[in-house]
């Protein structure tokens, strides 16, 4: 007996660039999807949490082009219900962690041992498709297109295998989905691209998700201090909370002369990027993971990079693979080192979505993290 679409409901992207604020031009849509089964190496996964990220208003603001409709939402937590055809190593119940970048394990990026994306993972993505090229959303004016191989902000999601990584159910669901994205970015970067040594100190500009949760890996490592830097007053207070030595703003970081011997960018705009290498000690490294709009372009010194043997690095991801990276991340949760749950700032429903952009947008809110009915 063939098996059965499941009516979801989830929140769509109508329309790229529309004016703000988007409570009122409400780009993004609630309603009703029918979701095809899962194929073979697919789960069909119902959703626990989801966080709304910069990686998602990037993509409604226009920053990154993608098609539309699609359903949004790349980080996120959840139960598998059932698989595809010919089974699956992870059974019923169990709760997963989505990625959004899957691994073929296969092709030359994944060879690089997280330096470069995964080919196939990448234009699956970029057209909307899960990683097998499936599309398995449908409503009443034609497919939906799947956002990062996730679109997590629904009821249910039908993911490929290769999107999720399991984790125990001892870990809470809003802290596991920010293991997806947060924390495997901005930690990631701390331990896979800047690799700071023992003494070292380590700055992060821009203290939104992803840069507070670099801030939060870097103080566990225990290495050095950790320095902040970011133009809002709440997110450098959060900072300090959270085991920052210090916070600036990035005027008062600059006349200070703060330095790091590793220093990670994570606000995605090109002044960050420049702030970032100018308070990049000699000998250091800079780990750019923003993602600022394609034709933005940022100004900086090149005597500087090469008399001071500094090294500039670009992290997507994190550098991670996510099913090495997530079960180090989740052991340093379990033992107290890493409270990724004080980066939640509002529980939200998906009906708050173009609303919770704005704040997002306006600097307002670090994880606002969607809870699904049980």
């Amino acid at each position: 007996m063939p098996e059965t679409s499941t009516t979801v409901r989830g929140a769509v992207l109508e329309r790229i660039g529309d004016e703000r604020p988007y409570a009122t031009t409400r780009p993004v849509t609630v309603g009703e999807l029918e979701l095809g089964p899962p194929g073979p190496g697919e789960l069909l996964v119902r959703m626990e949490s989801a966080g709304l990220c910069h990686s998602d208003l990037s993509v409604v603001n226009g920053s990154r082009v993608r098609p539309v409709p699609m359903l949004l939402g790349h980080e996120a937590a959840g139960r598998v219900e059932r698989a595809g055809p010919g089974g699956s190593d992870l059974a019923p119940g169990q709760r997963v962690v989505m990625t959004f970048l899957p691994r073929c394990d296969g092709c030359a990026g994944c060879r690089t041992g997280g330096l470069l994306p995964c080919e196939p993972g990448t234009a699956s993505n970029t057209a909307g498709t899960l990683l097998g090229g499936g599309i398995r959303l449908r409503r009443a004016d034609g497919p939906v297109l799947h956002h990062m191989g996730v679109s997590g902000f629904a009821t249910h999601a039908v993911v490929d295998r290769r999107s999720v990584v399991p984790v125990d159910d001892d870990v809470p669901p809003q802290v596991a989905a920010l293991f997806g994205c947060a924390v495997l970015t901005g930690g990631g970067a701390v331990v896979n691209a800047g690799r700071p040594r023992p003494g070292d100190d380590v700055l992060v500009v821009g203290l939104g998700g992803v840069g507070l949760a670099a801030v939060l890996t870097a103080v566990s490592l225990g290495h050095g201090q950790v320095i902040g830097v970011d133009p809002v007053p709440a997110k450098r207070e959060l900072a300090r909370a959270l085991g920052a030595r210090e916070a600036l703003s990035p005027e008062e970081a600059v006349a200070r002369g703060a330095t790091a011997p590793v220093v990670v960018e994570a606000a995605g705009s090109a002044p960050a990027f420049e702030t970032a290498v100018a308070l990049t000690a000699p000998g250091g490294t800079t780990v750019t993971v923003g993602l600022p709009a394609p034709d933005a372009r940022a100004s900086i010194a090149p005597l500087g990079i090469t008399a001071q043997a500094r090294t500039i690095v670009g992290s997507y991801l994190g550098s991670a693979i996510p099913s090495r990276d997530i079960p180090w991340f989740v052991d340093r949760w379990r033992e107290g080192r890493l409270p990724v749950e004080r980066l939640v700032s509002d529980t939200i429903a998906l009906e708050d979505l173009n609303r919770a952009m704005d704040a997002l947008t306006d600097g307002h809110a670090v994880r606002q993290m969607i809870r699904f009915p049980d």
